[in-house]
């Protein structure tokens, strides 16, 4: 890693993240990362995944917390703009002070454009992480359309097994393998590799940050949450929390999905979803993963359909 340190902040080099997702299908139709379907709904071009840019810190926390940030490390983050293939991005990590664990987080496309911002922690007690103090301040609503049928506290069907192998196809919420992305990561090692049995802490390959996502949401359809469709969806908030990691390679994990918080802006309905990771030899709690999932309204075509259905016009 190539970084330039001042008093204040650690940062790397300007890296190109790589779109992936072209090919994304959900609910018989396209996603936000198809060019025509961002198009369709407004936007420049079709944005990279936002857990994409979360590579680019590992360098940087594992420089400032050791190996302590595989293990504990949590990163909260809010997607500000989008990233599209081509664009290029840098991540900054604050110093942090004597004694502190949580730090603040960034990062910036070249000509100035702010990517995410959050904050960085290691200690399984960690709190007022940034999606802690956005979840604090969120705007509710009594009148729900796509997530209409969605309640806080609602529990997805347990997924009792997934296991992510370096050639394993993941379906069609993310049509790539691990080792097609490590392929085109923006920050690599050979902790993620075959090559980790002899060079990893751990003795084994470890999942990259990025992966712990898709890991968390590749078998999201056999939750069966009631969410109407066909609508389009983005990542709009996301945090990754590690309470005994790593997470490995080729290795049985079970998920346990809630939803935590639904919300609603002008243009979007948000389901916040909980996900646990469980390890499925031990049943010890290992990661969880918090995503507020952002449905554009505009995207369903039956909106004020429904809308005045359940609620009368508006």
């Amino acid at each position: 890693m190539n970084a330039f340190q001042s008093k204040q902040f650690i940062c790397g080099e300007f890296k190109h993240p790589r779109q992936m997702l072209a090919d994304q299908s959900y609910g018989d139709h396209g996603s936000i990362h198809d060019d025509k379907m961002a198009e369709d709904l407004g936007f420049s071009g079709a944005p990279i995944e936002g857990p994409t840019q979360f590579s680019q810190f590992v360098p940087l926390l594992h420089n400032i917390f050791g190996n302590e940030w595989f293990k504990t490390g949590c990163i909260s983050a809010h997607y500000q703009n989008m990233v599209v293939d081509g664009d290029e991005v840098r991540a900054f990590a604050e110093l942090p002070k004597a004694g502190e664990l949580m730090i603040r987080i960034w990062s910036e496309k070249k000509d100035g454009t702010a990517v995410l911002t959050g904050t960085a922690s290691i200690g399984a007690n960690t709190s007022d992480t940034e999606l802690d103090n956005r979840l604090k301040n969120l705007r509710s609503s009594d009148s729900f359309v796509i997530l209409a049928d969605l309640k806080v506290g609602m529990k997805g069907s347990s997924i009792e097994s997934v296991i992510m192998d370096f050639d394993q196809h993941l379906g069609n919420l993310y049509p790539f393998s691990l080792n097609e992305k490590l392929n085109k990561i923006t920050e690599s090692s050979p902790w993620y590799t075959k090559r980790a049995r002899n060079e990893s802490p751990w003795g084994q390959a470890i999942i990259p940050l990025e992966m712990i996502s898709v890991l968390s949401v590749y078998t999201f359809a056999q939750a069966k949450f009631p969410i109407k469709q066909p609508a389009v969806g983005l990542f709009a908030d996301q945090e990754i929390k590690m309470i005994k990691g790593p997470l490995f390679v080729n290795h049985p994990y079970r998920l346990e999905r809630e939803i935590v918080a639904l919300s609603e802006s002008r243009r979007v309905e948000s389901n916040w979803i909980m996900t646990k990771i469980f390890d499925q030899k031990t049943d010890e709690l290992v990661a969880e993963c918090l995503l507020n999932s952002s449905m554009i309204k505009s995207s369903y075509k039956k909106y004020d359909e429904d809308f005045k259905r359940l609620y009368g016009s508006p």
